[in-house]
């Protein structure tokens, strides 16, 4: 076999292949065994009628044909492993000579990956919430854990947002009770809006005593206004207990404000790192995809998008979820979600060719310590020697694709290292606080390689080498 690869139009280049008549005689012969197969010959059983005597009653043609479609996509995947063409679609494959006898020759028009600069990836800076909880967002903690335990008193003012009022509550519709909007001694919380918004507008500056007549919208816009009577009997304000080593020691398993207070902000913050570190991850995630300045190509957006359906699929099924009902139940319309996933994927794809050129533009490169790491990694995983992981990769021709998986790991590590993170104040945020180690980023990138069941990265020789890798191991 001779092969060539020239660049063509656009994303695409041309691979031209020509092959001897000996090389494709496999491929007709075993389409003969097919044929010999399917077809009934009087005095001889399936699949043992000589070649001869078939060539003879259907033709040569039938055969060639058959071997042709089984056998050219075969020494196409052979072409561009040869020439290690990175494609991101299916072929376009075009017979030019020896469609009918002798020599074949036949070319291939087909995406390749584009390979994009992504200046300025030195210099990025994230903007993220803050990691560590603020004395006020300790204080409110403390204050919600105290109002379980505060005690309603009676104040003599105007109620104010917060407060507790006694109402007795008459509503009507053209002169007729409604039902459930008839009380007495009702206690209703200022600014909760439990019955209608009208009520906290016309309750918040009210006073024992008080009695207040209004309209307030029904819900259902084809009924009438409901009319409300209203009479405030008295204005009561949530008094918390005061914060004391006393109380602390009495409702908590702590002995001291300063404990209670210590374990609120610890719990606080790890929570709020956990935050901060998604928002890391997505929030770098935007900014490398906006360093790529061309269009995501369509066949990585559509396999993308694709990948992303079938995952969510797979995840809502496992709760017996169908996507319908989950877009209903979120409010979501199929155009709006389609666009959705759109966006997603595309950002996705950008980021993949982002990190790809940052790992060409810093030589991240990765050697067979690396590999056999990644090996034990995954062996690890899946339950099996390290070495049956090896050759699984080396049988499906996915060894370059785990490559470009670890190289792109390693980039995002060097734009890690680097990027700048800041808080919504434009102040630094000690990355070591809030950032997981090399180790957990590589686990991490595993264990989301196997919840996807493949990576992003397509190949369409006629397999996903990575995925039948795995599937191997």
């Amino acid at each position: 076999m001779k092969s060539t690869v020239e660049p063509a139009e656009g994303n695409k280049v041309k691979v031209a292949v020509e092959i001897d008549e000996t090389e494709l005689e496999p491929a007709v012969e075993a389409a003969w065994r097919q044929i010999a197969n399917e077809v009934r010959i009087p005095g001889f059983r399936p699949g043992k009628a000589p070649r001869k005597l078939l060539e003879k009653q259907f033709g040569g043609e039938l055969a060639r044909s058959e071997a042709l479609k089984t056998a050219l996509p075969e020494f196409y995947s052979q072409a561009i492993i040869e020439h290690d063409v990175d494609v991101i679609a299916p072929p376009e494959l075009d017979i030019t000579s020896g469609e009918d006898e002798g020599p074949v020759a036949f070319e291939a028009l087909v995406d390749v990956r584009p390979e994009v600069q992504v200046a300025g990836y030195a210099g990025l800076r994230v903007e993220v919430p803050r990691p560590a909880a603020s004395d006020e967002e300790v204080d409110e903690q403390i204050d919600r854990l105290r109002s379980q335990y505060g005690e309603l008193t009676e104040v003599d003012r105007p109620a104010g947002e917060k407060d507790y009022v006694t109402i007795d509550i008459a509503g009507t519709q053209d002169g007729e009770p409604v039902d459930g909007l008839t009380a007495d001694d009702y206690l209703y919380l200022v600014g909760s809006g439990m019955i209608a918004s009208e009520f906290d507008e016309h309750l918040t500056g009210a006073k024992a005593g008080d009695e207040l007549e209004f309209d307030a919208e029904n819900p259902d816009p084809d009924e009438a206004p409901v009319h409300f009577t209203v009479k405030v009997k008295d204005v009561k304000e949530r008094v918390l207990p005061e914060l004391t080593d006393e109380w602390v020691a009495d409702a908590t398993e702590f002995e001291t404000v300063e404990e209670l207070r210590a374990d609120t902000r610890e719990r606080l913050s790890s929570s709020r790192a956990e935050q901060t570190r998604v928002a890391v991850r997505n929030n770098l995630g935007s900014e490398l995809a906006k360093l790529v300045d061309i269009d995501a190509p369509e066949s990585l957006v559509s396999g993308e998008m694709q990948m992303r359906l079938e995952n969510l699929a797979r995840q809502l099924g496992a709760s017996g979820i169908r996507i319908e009902d989950w877009m209903q139940i979120t409010g979501r319309d199929p155009e709006g979600f389609s666009n959705e996933l759109r966006g997603a994927a595309e950002e996705a794809v950008k980021v993949d060719l982002a990190l790809r050129a940052v790992a060409e533009a810093e030589a991240l490169d990765v050697d067979e310590d690396d590999l056999e790491a990644e090996y034990e990694r995954i062996a690890l995983r899946v339950g099996q020697k390290p070495n049956q992981v090896r050759k699984a990769y080396e049988r499906n021709d996915a060894v370059p694709e785990l490559r470009w998986e670890l190289r792109k790991r390693k980039a995002l590590d060097w734009i890690l290292e680097h990027v700048e993170i800041v808080d919504p104040d434009g102040k630094p945020i000690d990355r070591a606080a809030i950032l997981p180690s090399p180790d957990e980023v590589a686990e991490a990138a595993a264990l989301a390689e196997h919840d996807h069941d493949h990576d992003h990265d397509h190949d369409h020789h006629g397999h996903d080498h990575h995925h039948h890798a795995q599937e191997d191991a």
